[in-house]
């Protein structure tokens, strides 16, 4: 397949987990494409021209010659299978169908992690106040499903590396890099996850301002 013009549409902060998601999707994958910074405080996703290619009007949004589309998941999915060279989902169905489970239920579960650690603290070194009962019972639950998930091979979800082990990752360094408990094999796996050249490229992105 002849590669078309990609061009992805991330907040000008690199704050977002799940346009990171994407980014790293892309770099695994060996893609070209350009990063278009957005200014969400100044409500760039809300101008006419990109409201066009982006039906929701977030980041990520992924334009692929004609196409577009939003949502992380759903854009790496479409890359998976538009692209299907350095998948970053696994081949097998029903492991590449858990993969799928994993980001959905990261996604939309878990929201008082999200909101009392938010992802300045993943990005931008920023420390919050100790977790409220609501969190740490959220925290309970995030760090039982992943030793779960991870109980028969510690380095990866599914054998090798796939793009649901980066959004684990991100989920779970919202604990560990504000300093809260996490077993340490956890914080192994997820310090393992930082490491990847795609992940690092994206954590090294400038953040002016924040």
């Amino acid at each position: 397949m002849s590669h078309r013009p990609l061009r992805l549409y991330v907040d000008s902060l690199f704050v977002s987990p799940y346009a990171m998601s994407v980014f790293v999707a892309l770099r695994e994958k060996g893609l070209a494409f350009e990063t278009v910074p957005l200014d969400l405080e100044a409500g760039q996703q809300q101008a006419a021209g990109y409201a066009r290619l982006s039906l929701t009007q977030r980041v990520p949004t992924l334009e692929d010659g004609e196409f577009s589309l939003s949502e992380s998941s759903a854009i790496t999915e479409y890359l998976d299978e538009a692209y299907p060279e350095s998948r970053v989902y696994p081949v097998d169905p029903q492991q590449r169908a858990r993969a799928r489970q994993v980001q959905a239920w990261l996604r939309s579960d878990l929201l008082p992690i999200r909101q009392e650690r938010s992802t300045l603290v993943v990005f931008c070194g920023q420390k919050m106040p100790p977790l409220s009962p609501l969190a740490e019972a959220a925290a309970g639950k995030l760090i039982g499903v992943a030793q779960e998930l991870l109980m028969d091979d510690p380095d990866y979800l599914f054998g090798t590396w796939s793009i649901a082990d980066v959004d684990l990752a991100v989920m779970l360094n919202r604990l560990i890099l504000n300093g809260d408990a996490v077993p340490a094999p956890l914080v192994a796996y997820a310090r393992r996850q930082w490491q990847r050249p795609s992940v690092q490229e994206w954590l090294n992105q400038p953040r002016p301002g924040v």
